[in-house]
């Protein structure tokens, strides 16, 4: 409120259902901007935020209790549920929305709001700005301004209280149950399906859903960066590349392991694990108050060049083939992201042309990877060969906490693990 200023007001939308076929709709996600404003899980609802002088005002538009539709639906928080469990200063209908807002704008200069996200939205606001020129007269201002509210909030969202990261601590504990349980389920003959099965029983059982579709790659298909069909069987020698984290109350994890679906890496493969593991230790070192956003990228680079050299994959200066980005042949992504309610989450990369610094709260993911597939020149013992290790990192005053250190990515740990596992 204190950046909208006393002129200005924000308006934030909820997400609304989407239908999946048919009269079935997807399970409902709420829209991350207004979860975080509010708090307020339902869909078809509005929020409004005034900045006045004692501390401003929180209005929320949302359903109406309705005994009938909540026998179909599920309970509603209606309009005493808003002020009450919601802490909003004043509750309306949405079907009051027409008729409310206008009014409310005819004394803003400013009205900041998602601006671009949604087509239909953009018309509401202005048909909304329109109408409220007609009280003009008794009005003190005129909207003049219409503001993307993305600048302001999303900047927020990049540095996490600790009440938030009490939250990410959590979706990565239940993300390291799933991920232990995987590794204990594997073996040759299985399918990637059966394996997302005991990721989502584990996340499921703890009142949580995945923070996006798994990703459970065996073989060729741990190269295939968002592979998600997850139906081959399981073979004897291959590595197993899972990506796959929980949501919790809203907040994402996001952790990636490979491993050996016969619970035995191969000479080469623990090779070239053995560079991607080496590749996020230095990575994550680089993750630290001063240091800007490309640092862990730059570091990881540095150490898959060297290793890839060293594999005799590729040949050459390392220094030089970073120059000449010869590495992309076999590591063609980012070294990580923002996380949060998005596991893509929001906040700028780069400032003023310049990569952002790296400041405390700030939370991201480290992931290096190398992805080996069947091409002339590579020999035929690293063929189809995916790894990639990813971990959930929190910028601290000192330097960092991985908040998902607590699952193995030693070599020689994962294939103990598997090896006492029953099957």
């Amino acid at each position: 409120m204190r950046m909208v200023g006393p002129n200005g007001i924000a308006i934030i939308p909820s997400a609304n259902t989407v239908t999946r076929n048919r009269d079935v709709e997807y399970t409902f996600r709420q829209d991350s901007d207004f979860l975080y404003l509010t708090g307020f899980d339902e869909p078809n609802a509005l929020a409004l935020l005034l900045p006045e002088q004692r501390g401003g005002q929180f209005i929320l538009f949302c359903r109406e209790r309705d005994a009938e539709k909540e026998l179909w639906d599920g309970q509603r928080a209606g309009l005493k549920g808003a002020k009450k469990d919601y802490c909003a200063d004043k509750a309306y209908a949405i079907s009051q929305l027409d008729e409310v807002l206008p009014h409310l704008l005819s004394d803003r200069e400013r009205i900041f709001y998602p601006m671009g996200r949604d087509a239909s939205f953009d018309r509401q606001v202005i048909g909304w700005v329109n109408q409220s020129r007609g009280s003009v007269r008794a009005a003190g201002h005129i909207p003049q301004e219409l503001l993307s509210l993305d600048y302001l909030l999303h900047d927020m969202r990049l540095y996490k209280s600790r009440s938030e990261l009490s939250l990410m601590r959590q979706a990565a504990k239940i993300s390291i149950a799933g991920h232990i349980r995987a590794m204990q389920a594997c073996e040759p003959g299985k399918y990637e399906y059966e394996i997302e099965a005991e990721l989502l029983y584990e996340f499921k059982r703890a009142g949580c859903v995945a923070a996006y579709p798994c990703i459970v790659g065996g073989g060729k298909n741990g190269c295939t960066l968002h592979y998600i069909e997850n139906k081959q069987m399981l073979k004897d020698g291959d590595l197993l590349l899972i990506d796959a984290g929980a949501e919790y109350q809203g907040y994402a994890s996001d952790i990636t392991r490979t491993f050996p679906v016969n619970g035995t890496f191969s000479k080469a493969q623990r090779e070239v694990y053995e560079v991607v593991l080496e590749a996020q230790a230095g990575a994550i070192k680089k993750v630290k108050p001063g240091n800007h956003w490309n640092d862990p990228h730059n570091e990881a680079v540095k150490i898959l060049t060297k290793g890839l050299v060293s594999l005799g994959l590729l040949k050459g200066r390392p220094s030089k083939l970073v120059r000449d980005e010869e590495y992309r042949r076999f590591y063609m992504h980012r070294t990580g992201h923002w996380l949060g309610l998005d596991v893509h989450d929001v906040g700028d990369y780069r400032l003023d042309e310049e990569w952002r610094l790296l400041e405390p709260g700030m939370t991201l993911t480290v992931e290096p990877g190398l992805y080996i597939t069947r091409s002339k020149g590579v020999p035929r013992c690293f063929w189809d060969t995916g790894v990639r290790i990813e971990d959930d990192v929190v910028v601290t005053k000192d330097g960092n906490q991985v908040l998902t250190e607590k699952l193995i990515r030693d070599p020689g740990e994962i294939e103990a693990l598997m090896a006492a596992s029953v099957h």
